[in-house]
């Protein structure tokens, strides 16, 4: 067995007779209890401070055991419920469903340099929503839009890696550079016919990502889309363990490659097409969060899936907590999370490619 076939196999399916220790169990409480914090450092923190004891009665007003809204001022209730809750929903949720995404990709192409930005899927959604932006559409048929785009990207990419019968890490990372070119030139030409005075600022702030458009009404829709894709991700996780193994060791065992595939793809497509489409783009989380969690966890994604949700949550809180405090006008998120992924993605790739995992 090859150097290359050891750590494939080491990276989906060498946990998967490991019952659940004492020690997995702290990990994931552990990862609860971060998340727990920062919601509450999200709600808290600011430029407009909140006080413990404010958001504490505001939280029992929530369950229905006190005062609630009566109980703060009029300022403290419209910057937790209007303003800091919903960006609090959707911020967790895209991190959360980042993160998962590039959990299952990683699994799915069986290499660890894959996410959807890197892929070419978030270019391809970028595009979609820009385009639904230019033709003046609705937030549904943005989302359509961002899907479609999203999984036509995708769809580029494996044919483009697997022509010579097999998808390598540098094929695969290549043909994600190309898609991702041509994708971000059509987002230019649309950028180029866009109105200067109306259209075109409103395109260029969305693709920088923010959470600065939410509003409760985004976030009662926005959830649920993620939430209900993001299902399929969890209850699969035993098949990504057998995909990552390789195709016939998975055929072998009685999965229908394809179907799994294709099954997972199109719920990370739908996953980083709704969060492209409320966010912009936000990249680097679906590739540094899940190495992270596989440092903590181990390989086996039946812990790993969930372990990368909750770590993707707390990234994307305590950025999105940074982006609005650290300066009067709101810094991009996409700025900050590729100010830590990129020298992440320089450091794995050259590790990658010093074990031969680029074969």
């Amino acid at each position: 067995m090859t150097k290359s076939s050891q750590g494939r196999i080491a990276i989906g399916w060498s946990g998967h007779k490991r019952d659940l220790s004492i020690n997995t169990v702290l990990i994931m409480t552990g990862l609860v209890v971060l998340c727990i914090v920062s919601v509450v450092a999200s709600l808290s923190l600011g430029r407009y401070a909140v006080s413990l004891n404010d958001l504490r009665v505001l939280v029992l007003g929530w369950l229905g055991l006190g005062d609630g809204r009566n109980g703060v001022s009029e300022s403290v209730w419209r910057v937790v419920e209007l303003v800091r809750v919903p960006r609090l929903l959707i911020g967790g949720t895209v991190g959360a469903g980042l993160a998962l995404c590039g959990a299952v990709l990683q699994g799915v192409f069986r290499n660890p340099l894959v996410d959807p930005h890197v892929i070419g899927v978030s270019s391809g959604a970028a595009f979609g929503g820009v385009a639904a932006i230019l033709l003046g559409l609705g937030a549904l048929a943005l989302w359509l839009m961002a899907f479609t785009l999203g999984l036509t990207a995708l769809v580029l990419v494996v044919l483009m890696s697997r022509r010579a019968g097999r998808s390598s890490v540098l094929m695969l990372v290549l043909s994600g550079v190309v898609v991702s070119a041509l994708f971000s030139a059509l987002v230019s030409l649309a950028t180029y016919f866009a109105d200067p005075n109306d259209t075109l600022p409103a395109i260029v702030f969305w693709l920088m990502g923010s959470f600065a458009s939410a509003t409760p009404e985004r976030a009662m829709y926005m959830v649920p889309i993620i939430t209900l894709l993001a299902i399929p991700l969890m209850l699969m996780r035993f098949r990504i363990n057998i995909l990552s193994m390789g195709d016939e060791e998975a055929k072998a065992l009685g999965l229908d490659v394809e179907q799994t595939r294709w099954l997972a793809l199109s719920c990370v497509t739908g996953i980083a097409a709704a969060s492209v489409a409320n966010s912009g783009i936000i990249g680097w989380v679906g590739l540094v969060i899940p190495h992270f969690a596989r440092a903590v966890v181990g390989p086996d994604h039946r812990i790993l899936l969930p372990a990368s949700a909750l770590l993707g949550a707390s990234f994307m809180l305590l950025v999105d907590l940074l982006a609005r405090s650290l300066i009067a006008a709101e810094i991009p998120l996409g700025v900050l999370t590729a100010i830590v992924g990129a020298p992440v993605f320089m450091v794995l790739l050259h590790r990658n490619q010093s074990d031969g995992l680029q074969q």
